[in-house]
């Protein structure tokens, strides 16, 4: 863990680069991608509206990321993925009306090159949330689409006499909206959210030109909403082997286009599957897919704090997209993201249970997510804007920089800031900091494969990690008692305890001693 005095000049110069964040960016300069392997393999994913503002208007800005850069390097990830920054009339902007534009609230195209800049200077990825299964009802495409004679009109899906505009889409809701002349579109997540349509080859060609335009920017890859409903519309269609095979043709596209510019672009699809066998598919298409299974499962062990077969259960699924992708360790973890109760709230407030389930993800291999303020205890219960409140980097509030483009509904407290954490060496960002940066440190729990570890105590779970360099036994009681577990087998060969989360965790000949909400890494 940092030491309290290094906690102190950490905090002084994340203000100092605060206080300078509104000075003009330089001018743009050609970016390169980056590539190589990850520091730690951790993405972080950051809503701009509430992360930092440098121009005192209330609203987070892009200059506003690149100001707080260092902190996230403090952090220990190797990427942050920025949910749309582009044009839109909605606060979240998941409705696009310009892919190759910045929304003016967050500020200009030079801050979004500047950001590139910094972040890759401190060997931090940058992908973008790209929303391209549908438009915003704004977007000039559509305005232009209404005219039947339009070029645009066959890039929507329009209802016929013969369409049932009672139809359930795949999200939930009716699936054809009404214009105010009685036409019917396909819209399948709201009215201002119309479809595209991929039958048509003219749109599956600007959204590889849209992918092309940012590689070439030099972001790192891309975060793909919805990923599954590009031709996944109606309720009817869920299982459907034919409407799979025609997503993943076209994911397999967009792929050859973004990396004929970018050859290592990482590329994660949003893909809401409820069990990991729908999920493997999928690997063979994109780079990863967001693993929205395991984060219930983990979640649920935490809060339970009970193993179950959580164990057995990962070895089955890394396997399988293993085995999917081509390549170990592809799976992309995380606890929750801006859809869901954070992980806080679904654990109740309980601290030690989050720090179970954090010290679970990060030591997975692949590339976990952290949703910003995750790292603080933030809480936050839909409606989906409480979900997205402002980060909060000082005590008070009311600081230079705090967000306030909406009141906050979890009242966290003062406490729950970046920085009255810094100041506290025991706090839960000490805590995520210090599990981040041992994916630094023992590369296998990174890139390793992962087998199941039997630990024979209904609250310890377990698994071995083993790459061409290193190799790991993770164990974690998950329990508020003390907890003790035989190696035999294959872990008689693990003899040190090299890391551990919490104190006091013992190793006497075979029998491993594990404190309460204690994690072990044995090498």
């Amino acid at each position: 863990m940092i030491r309290h005095t290094a906690l102190a000049s950490l905090f002084a110069s994340a203000l100092l680069l605060a206080a300078c964040a509104s000075a003009p960016a330089p001018p743009p300069q050609p970016v390169a991608a980056t590539a190589g392997p990850a520091r730690s393999g951790v993405y972080y994913e950051i809503f701009v509206r509430s992360w930092y503002d440098t121009d005192g208007d209330g609203i987070g800005d892009l200059n506003g990321v690149t100001a707080r850069l260092d902190y996230l390097k403090s952090l220990g990830v190797s990427g942050i993925w920025l949910m749309p920054i582009n044009p839109s009339p909605s606060y979240h902007g998941y409705d696009v009306t310009d892919y190759e534009a910045i929304n003016p609230q967050y500020g200009t195209m030079a801050d979004f090159e500047r950001l590139l800049r910094e972040a890759h200077q401190r060997g931090i990825k940058v992908i973008i949330d790209l929303v391209i299964n549908h438009t915003s009802n704004q977007h000039p495409w559509f305005l232009a689409a209404q005219n039947p004679r339009d070029p645009h009109h066959d890039w929507y899906q329009w209802a016929t006499p013969d369409t049932d505009l009672a139809q359930h889409s795949a999200a939930g809701d009716r699936a054809w909206q009404a214009l105010p002349d009685g036409r019917h579109y396909l819209g399948i997540f709201s009215p201002g959210m119309p479809d595209l349509n991929y039958d048509n080859p003219a749109v599956r060609q600007a959204m590889v030109d849209v992918g092309q335009f940012w590689s070439r920017k030099g972001v790192d890859g891309f975060r793909l909403d919805a990923a599954r409903h590009i031709y996944l519309d109606f309720r009817s269609q869920e299982g459907d082997p034919a409407v799979l095979a025609k997503n993943l043709a076209w994911w397999r596209q967009f792929m050859r286009g973004v990396r004929a510019v970018n050859p290592h672009a990482y590329v994660v699809g949003e893909v809401t599957e409820s069990r990991w066998q729908q999920l493997a598919p999928w690997y063979g298409a994109l780079s990863a897919v967001f693993d929205f299974p395991l984060a219930t499962r983990m979640i649920d062990a935490a809060r339970g704090e009970r193993a179950g077969d959580l164990a057995e259960h990962l070895q089955q699924r890394y396997a399988g997209f293993a085995a999917a992708a081509g390549r170990p360790g592809s799976d992309a973890p995380f606890l929750s993201n801006h859809d869901q109760n954070r992980v806080m709230s679904q654990l109740d407030g309980d601290a030690a249970h989050m720090r179970t389930a954090a010290a679970m993800l990060l030591t997975l291999p692949g590339h976990p997510f952290v949703y910003y303020g995750e790292e603080l205890g933030m809480r936050g219960v839909k409606p989906d804007p409480d979900l997205r409140e402002p980060m909060r980097w000082e005590r008070s509030a009311r600081a230079s920089g705090e967000t306030r483009w909406k009141p906050s509904t979890s009242h966290d407290g003062a406490d729950v800031s970046v920085q009255a954490e810094l100041a506290d060496p025991d706090s839960l960002l000490a805590r995520y900091q210090t599990l981040i940066h041992w994916r630094e440190q023992i590369p296998a729990l990174r890139d390793g494969a992962l087998t199941a570890f039997a630990s024979g105590n209904a609250h310890v779970v377990g698994w071995q990690l083993a790459d061409a360099d290193s190799r790991a036994l993770v164990l974690h009681n998950l329990s508020g008692q003390a907890q003790t577990v035989a190696l035999g087998g294959d872990a008689q060969e693990f003899s040190t305890i090299a890391r551990q989360a919490g104190t006091g965790a013992t190793l006497d000949g075979r029998l491993l001693t594990l404190p309460p909400y204690t994690s072990a890494i044995l090498q």
